[in-house]
């Protein structure tokens, strides 16, 4: 069945046609269970979690109508069938404007039932493939792919490749905006979820009550405010893969609960005592010193090596310049794009800034940069003037040559001033030394000869 929709719950007063049903739908894989009274059916309902109903009509006390009102009030999103001996269009039609997925008369063969729940599975499956495509749509707006030409990227990126092919956990490691998410969707486009749901949460954002119900759901009642069923981000990725951003600062208690489903393949919601299965692949992330946490004690070591499978590290902007200018030429395309603008590149003035910035906060600094020049610029070039203070003031900053005794030495100033106009050249060629040495005005061999003498990689 699609999306592991199997458990189903019969409701009939005749118990030849419980005994019948159930003994069709096990054979065909359903997971069943009987009941033969409405307030019997409303009471399992509401303790265990059905994909199906497939319930009569016409029963003493709560008839079939009455349990499919009373399962909506309650707010519980169950597929219910109606079944019944005395059909007619206006009881159909009336079952429908309740909430019913579907009618079926009696007497029926079995295989129309079994496709009805076939066809319902199916209309399930792509009533969540759209919400997922949605929440994807909203949530990549904006947001660029992986753009690199770093030897260190490379490298990651071909380690993605490598781990995608597998369903073993991942955990990326690197500071804040160096494209963990990216690198996760990257690892989940590639595998054999692709076609399924990519689900995102930071566990950093959420108080732990907020996030145990976010990622785990939760039952009607089991919570003030808790007025409906609510599914969560690992039911929402069932077939697809989640994403735990921040993982390293997880409540102990969930962490507890994150090792029990990467043991079991199940799920349990606030409130319930029934156990869910979920088919997700874990995709986690974190800017943690991850040995110092878990020798503090703040995370568990046996998580950390559930998690830590396969382990993918990206090298903070300052250490790869290399991708600052593709970078920055991917920005300028998509924010043209998104704001209607006709932007075509920087100056030489901005480029050198732009390189020689360290970006603690990396390629997501680098982006505002970008957008907030752009709608400075008024013209086709991002220029120094309309980058932010904190990169012209780097671009401009003279070197302090005073020592510490307050003396200074002339020697001393000439090779500081050398060592900076190396490392620009370098940065501005991409690490190219030919080029370098030319814009130095220096010959190749002076140039290996002064990188080796200031210790410059």
């Amino acid at each position: 069945m699609p999306l592991q929709l199997r458990r189903i719950l019969i409701v009939d007063d005749e118990p030849n046609m419980l005994h019948m049903l159930r003994a069709v739908l096990s054979r065909d894989g359903f997971e069943t269970e009987c009941a033969d009274s409405g307030q019997k059916a409303l009471e399992l309902a509401s303790k265990e979690k059905f994909d199906f109903i497939l319930s009569d009509v016409r029963m003493p006390g709560m008839d079939g109508m009455q349990l499919l009102e009373d399962l909506r009030e309650r707010g519980m999103d169950t597929i219910v069938i109606i079944m019944s001996a005395y059909g007619n269009v206006e009881l159909a039609l009336e079952a429908m404007r309740k909430g019913a997925y579907d009618y079926i008369s009696k007497p029926f063969k079995t295989d129309e039932v079994v496709l009805t729940l076939r066809k319902a599975a199916e209309r399930e499956r792509l009533r969540r493939e759209v919400v997922h495509l949605r929440r994807r749509l909203r949530r990549s707006e904006g947001s660029s792919a992986m753009v690199t030409r770093s030897n260190l990227m490379q490298r990651a990126l071909e380690k993605a490749c490598q781990v995608a092919r597998f369903d073993s956990s991942v955990l990326l490691t690197g500071e804040s905006g160096t494209g963990k998410e990216l690198m996760a969707r990257e690892i989940h486009r590639l595998s054999y979820r692709g076609k399924g749901p990519f689900v995102a949460i930071n566990c950093g954002a959420l108080a732990e009550g907020l996030l145990e119900s976010e990622l785990f759901g939760h039952a009607r009642g089991a919570f003030t405010g808790a007025e409906s069923d609510k599914p969560g981000l690992f039911e929402e990725a069932d077939g697809g893969s989640l994403f735990l951003d921040e993982i390293g600062i997880m409540p102990a208690s969930l962490q507890v609960k994150l090792l029990r489903v990467l043991d079991q393949g199940e799920i349990r919601r606030v409130g319930e005592t029934a156990r869910r299965p979920v088919s997700v692949r874990i995709l986690a992330a974190t800017n943690e010193d991850m040995d110092e946490a878990i020798k503090s004690g703040r995370f568990r070591e046996d998580l950390y090596y559930r998690l830590n499978v396969m382990h993918i590290h990206l090298a903070p902007l300052r250490e790869r310049r290399e991708d600052i200018i593709p970078l920055v030429e991917n920005c300028v395309n998509l924010f043209n794009e998104k704001m209607g603008l006709k932007v075509k590149g920087l100056s030489v003035e901005a480029r050198d800034a732009l390189l020689n910035y360290p970006w603690k906060g990396n390629v997501r600094e680098l982006q505002n940069a970008v957008e907030r020049s752009m709608i400075l610029s008024g013209g086709e070039s991002i220029t120094l003037e309309t980058l932010p203070h904190d990169v012209r003031v780097a671009a401009t900053n003279v070197p302090e040559f005073a020592h510490a005794d307050d003396t200074i030495s002339l020697k001393k100033a000439v090779k500081d001033i050398e060592r900076t106009l190396i490392t620009r050249a370098l940065n501005r060629t991409g690490g190219n030394r030919s080029k370098a040495a030319g814009l130095l005005e220096i010959s190749y061999p002076s140039l290996l000869r002064k990188i080796k003498e200031h210790g410059l990689s």
